[in-house]
């Protein structure tokens, strides 16, 4: 009975989905550029060639391991931040818990490209409001100060954006997951003894293991294929290209670089790597035993 509930989902993914893939999987497996879309030239079946390039260029590994590590802070800020919160909501008084979902709620409904030309905005080098304030403050060393050209400061700077904009979306399914859980069993925790630290590890986290799931996996698969902040927040990728993900860098060499077939292959690969992250913490979580 669950299956045939399923059916309808499963069909409209499949429409949606499943020929879109296939074509992405077929061009990755051509030599198909410029020349080839506009018919000037042949299409030339390359098989895993275009894979064989991108494994043995040294700058796919670069950016391959930026993006993991991008991503990896963006998903741990915002569990933090989102998980954090959402203990705060249920300690607070009715009207600041609105406030704070308001506001949360209107950082996640703001469009990626709206938000982040906002973020530009602030932290201009010459103009910003943040900027103003530190140098305000006696930070002499912000008075001028670019957010985007030093590498890694670019990527907190727009790592900061992505979590600003994702921890609304654990806020409030966390939240939800603790107003759950019944007193109850904090009291009995309590009263047998157990801190708060031990009735959290013990009781709460184990309790709310399928919200943080959840959480975890779609917060993995959307900051994986950042695209618009990195994009919009560091002009295309950064001086000289050193703030490239891979979303970006397919999207260089598919319509920048006219490369349709390679720019495919990275989409495949970013693809399989997010089945494989997926499947792999799904396994995990369903392979480890909760004791309380």
């Amino acid at each position: 009975m669950p299956l045939l509930y399923l059916i309808p989902a499963g069909v409209l993914l499949v429409c949606m989905m499943g020929y879109p893939l296939y074509q992405l999987v077929q061009l990755s497996l051509y030599e198909y550029g410029q020349a080839q879309a506009s018919g000037g030239a042949p299409l030339e079946f390359l098989g895993a060639g275009n894979y064989l390039a991108l494994l043995s260029d040294s700058r796919f590994w670069t950016i391959l391991l930026q993006t993991c590590l991008f991503a990896a802070l963006c998903v741990l800020g915002s569990l933090v931040l989102g998980i954090g919160l959402a203990v705060l909501a249920t300690k607070i008084g009715r009207i600041p818990r609105m406030l704070l979902f308001l506001a949360a709620i209107g950082a996640w409904a703001t469009p990626a490209v709206a938000g982040s030309t906002v973020w530009l905005f602030l932290f201009d080098q010459d103009f910003g409001l943040v900027n103003e304030l530190l140098t305000g403050s006696g930070m002499s060393a912000a008075e001028g100060f670019s957010w985007t050209y030093d590498k890694y400061v670019a990527f907190g700077f727009v790592a900061a954006e992505v979590i600003w904009c994702s921890f609304p979306f654990v806020l409030v399914t966390t939240y939800a997951g603790l107003t759950g859980i019944p007193g109850e069993v904090v009291e009995a925790a309590a009263l047998d003894g157990a801190s708060v630290w031990r009735t959290t590890r013990s009781v709460l986290l184990p309790m709310l293991r399928p919200v943080l799931l959840i959480a975890t996996i779609q917060s993995i698969i959307w900051d994986f294929k950042v695209f618009t902040q990195i994009y919009v927040m560091t002009n295309g990728g950064g001086v000289a290209g050193q703030n490239l993900v891979l979303n970006v860098y397919a999207y260089q060499e598919a319509f920048a670089a006219s490369n349709y077939g390679l720019g495919s292959a990275i989409g495949v690969v970013m693809t399989a790597l997010l089945l494989v992250i997926t499947l792999g913490y799904l396994r995990a979580q369903r392979g480890s035993e909760v004791t309380v």
